[in-house]
């Protein structure tokens, strides 16, 4: 005769298998996120995008003296954003870069919004309208022309997302600046950019 036992402990039987099974998945499960976790701040970790800037030359020149001495000078701009160093791509929005003298804006610089590839890089091309006026009036003017060079700084704030395999997307801001620096007699321009992302 058959034991009554018998389907009772086919269940149970079952019943362990269906846990053990689901505990191993569970174990894979939170190991592969462990690893993936892992990966994404280290080796995937986002890092700061070479951000250079250059300028390509004069576009338009646009003076007053009417009342007060108006000197505006648009200047074409190549932007360069070297993301190599990336495994994810950074879509940003557009942006605005702006250009101090002595603590003065005197220029502003229109980015538009792009995708920067992963391990690639982008050159854009935009112009900066230079307040030429404001440069000369600036107390400090004469005083660098003497010394054959004037030093400007740059700043820009890029808000967009990382995107790491077209499938996680984290919020970061790439923030930029650039000290620039003219040489009066050569009239040739020297950019150092620094860069820094924020996740």
């Amino acid at each position: 005769m058959k034991s009554d036992s018998e389907p009772v402990n086919t269940t149970s039987r079952r019943r362990r298998g269906l846990i053990i099974c689901c505990s191993v998945t569970a174990v894979v499960l939170i190991m592969i996120t462990a690893v993936l976790t892992a990966l994404c701040f280290t080796i995937f970790k986002p890092r700061e995008p070479e951000i250079t800037a250059n300028f390509a030359g004069l576009e338009d020149i646009d003076y007053s003296f009417s009342s007060n001495l108006t000197l505006n000078a648009t200047i074409d701009m190549i932007i360069t954003i070297d993301n190599r160093k990336n495994y994810g791509s950074f879509k940003f929005k557009n942006a605005t870069a702006y250009v101090y003298y002595h603590g003065d804006v005197v220029a502003e610089a229109q980015i538009e919004h792009n995708l920067v590839p992963a391990r690639g890089k982008v050159n854009m091309t935009s112009s900066a309208d230079f307040m030429i006026s404001k440069v000369i009036l600036n107390p400090n003017f004469v005083a660098d022309v003497i010394s054959g060079s004037l030093h400007l700084t740059s700043t820009s704030s890029l808000h967009g997302k990382v995107i790491l395999f077209k499938i996680l997307k984290m919020h970061a801001k790439a923030f930029s600046s650039c000290d620039i620096s003219f040489n009066v007699t050569g009239r040739d321009v020297q950019t150092i950019c620094k860069s820094k992302i924020k996740l």
